[in-house]
């Protein structure tokens, strides 16, 4: 009984260890940005947007019409596309912009998005999601250009981040599996390439 408890236990752990082998291998020959950069041609990235890209498991970087490069990510458990609660764990899909950005947090860095939107609050509204009073701070965040609350009914506190203390296991994973409250989370190496690159007031599309 020992012996076949201890072959089931070491089973598991050299599985465990050949999948995270795997996705080392897989990602030793990922370009940094730079590299990328200098692949396409580009010396300075300009006006930067992103897609992020819900059906294939990916961030874009785009400078223009060119896209810079592509970062593996993972999204909220819940593969809903319309968010209406702080609980769902749903990824919203929609236009965003970025309101704030910070590198205080368990999650290494982060991109805080304007999520919720006046146009999500309008929704919300009509469907007597979240109150009139509620709308109203959600509007008066936007006309200043602040992040809007995070504690309204629609949720709040949607942000690109990265893996934190979990990186080394997460980011070499050669599959990805959705695990968030409903953010965008990457590697600390690709969050560290994008903190450099997104200011605040730039653009984030979130598509399925």
């Amino acid at each position: 009984m020992l012996r076949n408890v201890i072959y089931i236990s070491l089973s598991i752990i050299l599985f465990f260890a050949g999948t995270l082998i795997y996705g080392i291998i897989l990602n030793i020959n990922e370009l940094t940005l730079e590299e990328s950069m200098k692949k396409k041609g580009i010396e300075k990235i300009d006006d930067p947007y992103l897609i992020v890209d819900r059906k294939n498991y990916f961030v874009e970087l785009y400078s223009g019409d060119i896209q810079i490069k592509k970062y593996r990510a993972a999204f909220g458990k819940n593969r809903s596309s319309i968010k209406t609660s702080p609980h769902d764990f749903v990824t919203p899909v929609g236009e965003f912009k970025i309101c704030d950005k910070t590198d205080s947090t368990k999650y290494y860095k982060k991109l805080i998005l304007n999520y919720p939107t006046i146009k999500d609050a309008a929704e919300g509204l009509k469907k007597n999601l979240i109150t009139q009073a509620e709308f109203y701070k959600i509007k008066t965040a936007q006309d200043y250009g602040e992040c809007p609350p995070f504690d309204t009914q629609l949720g709040g506190n949607i942000s690109i981040h990265g893996l934190g203390k979990f990186n080394i296991v997460l980011k070499n994973l050669p599959f990805v599996f959705n695990w968030t409250n409903g953010s965008i989370a990457i590697s600390n190496e690709g969050m560290d390439e994008l903190f450099s690159v997104m200011q605040i007031g730039n653009d984030v599309k979130i598509i399925n």
